[in-house]
């Protein structure tokens, strides 16, 4: 057997070892590494899910925002709607304190009936099976509290036709519930006045179909 030379034999060891040691590092690299990528990973994960829970977020603020303006709009017009209620029934105080019909000057309630409950037929002043009903319960009541009270019948129209039709057709319509509350309801025609406002004091946009609904109403203020 040939004997390699001492030299050969060292250069062939270190050579060995040369791979070994490059092998051993790079398994310790890639082994220091891992954990590393693995944070990062995560870390991109995370911010992926951050990201569309701020992209939800964005959204449901967006839509609460939406929202938030519609209620803001519909507590504006409801405040409106109660503000014209309120003067006219503060008018209505003013006649009847004025007029001597009452015994103390008080604004007890009101009662608002829209077109819903009246529907009264186009240029109309029959009233509907409905408004019977809601005037027999409006009867019903008054008798039940046993108070003597002043009811002034207020009717409102919409702003479609001449102001002077609309004053006149309100009248009508206002006629036509206190005759009903007398008729049938058995109120006293002396404790009840009627008076037009035509499209003069309208609660809501005369533009839209549904305001209009809403103008076209009779409003019973009742007064001690």
């Amino acid at each position: 057997m040939k004997m390699l030379p001492l030299t050969a034999v060292l250069l062939l060891g270190l050579a060995s070892t040369g791979c070994a040691t490059k092998d051993y590092v790079h398994e310790y690299v890639q082994g220091q590494l891992k954990p590393v990528q693995e944070r990062l990973a995560s870390l991109e994960q995370r911010s992926e899910r951050s990201d569309a829970g701020l992209k939800r977020t964005d959204t449901q603020v967006s839509a609460l925002a939406g929202r938030l303006d519609q209620a803001e709009a519909t507590l504006k017009s409801h405040d409106e709607r109660i503000t014209a209620v309120s003067r006219t029934a503060q008018e209505a105080l003013d006649r009847a304190i004025a007029a001597g019909k009452l015994a103390e000057g008080k604004l007890l309630y009101e009662v608002v009936m829209t077109h819903d409950t009246l529907r009264f037929p186009p240029d109309g002043v029959q009233l509907s099976a409905e408004a019977r009903a809601a005037l027999d319960e409006f009867a019903a009541r008054i008798k039940a509290e046993g108070k003597p009270v002043f009811i002034e019948i207020q009717g409102h129209t919409d702003s479609r036709g001449e102001a002077a039709y609309n004053e006149r057709l309100g009248l009508q319509r206002a006629e036509a519930v206190r005759s009903y509350l007398h008729r049938q309801g058995g109120l006293p025609l002396a404790r009840m006045s009627t008076i037009s406002y035509g499209e003069s004091a309208p609660v809501a946009d005369n533009r839209t179909r549904d305001g209009r609904m809403q103008n076209r109403r009779v409003v019973l203020v009742v007064l001690r």
